[in-house]
């Protein structure tokens, strides 16, 4: 069936990502196999952004009015209550990685599937962490500011190569993080519950513990999920344990640092400087303690805002909303076992 065909009363599937288009190669794979689309982005909804109440009021009203039986979800607050907002919803498919922000327990209570699409921004990703880490050692953005605002002052950097790199989290991410600091002539260690033995022995990486991690880094890069056990896991005693002089670069989730904290050990002169492109409240807010600090580095969560990444992230997504939908499993279903008949996955 072609995109233009698709029936006034076919099912319809929601599309939440802010930067997918209608007419675009999402749009066209979904009507191609026979469903409408409906695209309600935060910026399209009434309400949304205003705060957090009224972005998940948006969102209900829009999965309700489509009677959406598949959503092809950025990162919008999907509670329970925006889950059950329509009776026949069967798939929530996230473009990106992480999923925190659906409530998956709610969705398996109602027979909804999840599915993510882990390693489709892990080059994006690793790139910006590499800019972040340069960005760090060589002052660049504080060089930038100075310039543009007349002077020409010329403080000493530091060189990379040589210098320790400690990732937390050897994923899809961290471990082409790692290759890249390898490939510029840095240290790499790394900590990891699960580590990939087979990638440990290839590249030389050393596994260590995350406190042995903290302490022996002159850069500590996080590629974590959010969950319960890793919420605030920088937190004040971790940041204590790392170099006198290091710096935190945050590409993962906000969550997982306590802001408070990392703002602490700038104001004591602990840490030489973090570099943030994810942060606990997004956007980061106008009172937050980190907008003081002159070596704290924050971009707007685009660590994995490249053309290509987005591509092979939202097809992914799609794809897998249209296997649930087929009463195909999934590549990348989140807790399988947890999936109610109503989902239809074999």
């Amino acid at each position: 069936m072609r995109a233009d065909d698709a029936r006034d009363d076919a099912p319809c599937v929601l599309v939440t990502t802010a930067y997918l288009q209608p007419g675009g190669e999402v749009d066209q794979l979904l009507r191609d196999a026979g469903f409408r689309t409906l695209f309600a982005r935060p910026a399209d909804r009434d309400g949304a952004g205003e705060q957090d109440g009224a972005d998940v009021r948006s969102l209900r009203s829009a999965v309700a009015r489509a009677a959406a039986v598949g959503i092809v979800a950025g990162t919008d607050p999907f509670t329970a209550d925006v889950l059950a907002a329509s009776p026949g919803l069967r798939v929530v498919g996230r473009c990106g990685a992480g999923y925190d922000n659906v409530d998956v327990a709610a969705a398996a209570r109602l027979g909804i599937a999840v599915t993510h699409s882990p390693g489709a921004n892990r080059i994006a990703v690793a790139e910006h962490v590499l800019g972040l880490l340069v960005g760090c050692a060589r002052g660049i953005p504080q060089s930038v500011a100075d310039v543009r605002a007349g002077g020409w002052s010329a403080p000493s950097g530091r060189e990379l190569a040589g210098a320790t790199l400690g990732v937390v989290g050897l994923g899809s991410i961290g471990r082409t993080v790692a290759r890249l600091g390898l490939a510029i002539g840095m240290r790499v260690v790394g900590h990891d519950p699960l580590p990939d033995r087979a990638f440990l022995a290839e590249t030389g990486v050393a596994a260590l513990s995350l406190d042995g991690v903290l302490s022996e880094a002159d850069f500590v890069t996080l590629h974590l999920a959010l969950d319960a056990s890793t919420r605030h896991l920088i937190d004040g005693a971790a940041l204590r344990r790392m170099r006198p002089g290091a710096y935190l670069i945050n590409t993962a989730r906000g969550g997982v640092v306590d802001e408070q904290a990392l703002a602490d050990a700038l104001a004591e002169g602990r840490l030489a400087g973090a570099a943030l492109d994810v942060t606990e409240r997004e956007p980061l807010p106008p009172d937050s303690p980190l907008r003081a600090f002159d070596n704290v580095l924050v971009t707007g969560h685009i660590a994995g805002a490249t053309a290509e990444a987005r591509s092979r992230s939202s097809l992914m997504a799609a794809r897998q909303v249209l296997d649930v939908l087929a009463g195909r499993t999934p590549e990348h279903l989140v807790g399988p076992g947890a999936v109610a008949s109503r989902a239809g996955v074999r």
